[in-house]
């Protein structure tokens, strides 16, 4: 039975956790600092690197291979390539989300700050030949992110000091 806690699933770990936690208040109240602690210590430097490489890596080859004629109709190359990007940016947009369901507003704030950031940099900075054919998608993409962030958050100041960054940080955009 040794290195059991390294053999274990993610499913089983967290059945064990959430037994733990129902069965010992002091266990519960540990595991939730934990989590917090975890949750909170999010490097946010990292994320705009992240958008920008998840964007930049997308191949052309598979947007063309993916357009066109299909068994269901016809997909353009605009259509295909909004998909794609979507796809990319979807881990992004759930976190931030999650976290402010967790009612963690500043560190959602953060986060979308650095998604926006990464979105604008692969839109201006980017060479790949994808990019090329996906004109206006990555700032419709930023447009409708914030649009989504700003309707979920409705914290009047989070919104003043995301529109003073990404005045700052993403000038072209605003």
């Amino acid at each position: 039975m040794k290195n059991l806690l390294d053999k274990i699933s993610p499913n089983e770990a967290l059945g064990i956790l959430k037994l733990l936690a129902k069965t010992d208040k002091q266990i519960k109240k540990k595991i939730l600092d934990i989590a917090e602690h975890m949750i909170k210590g999010i490097e946010y430097d990292s994320i705009c690197d992240d958008v920008f490489w998840a964007l930049d890596a997308i191949d052309v080859k598979e947007l063309w291979n993916s357009s066109g004629s299909t068994t269901d109709g016809y997909i353009s190359t605009d259509e295909m390539a909004f998909e794609m990007i979507e796809k990319e940016l979807e881990p992004f947009r759930k976190e931030i989300f999650r976290l402010l369901e967790l009612g963690m507003s500043q560190e959602a704030k953060l986060y979308c700050m650095r998604v926006l950031k990464g979105i604008y940099i692969y839109e201006h900075d980017s060479n790949s030949e994808f990019k090329d054919w996906a004109t206006d998608i990555p700032g419709e993409c930023f447009w409708d992110l914030l649009d989504k962030w700003e309707k979920r958050s409705k914290n009047k100041s989070d919104i003043k000091e995301m529109n003073e960054f990404l005045m700052k940080e993403c000038e072209n955009f605003i």
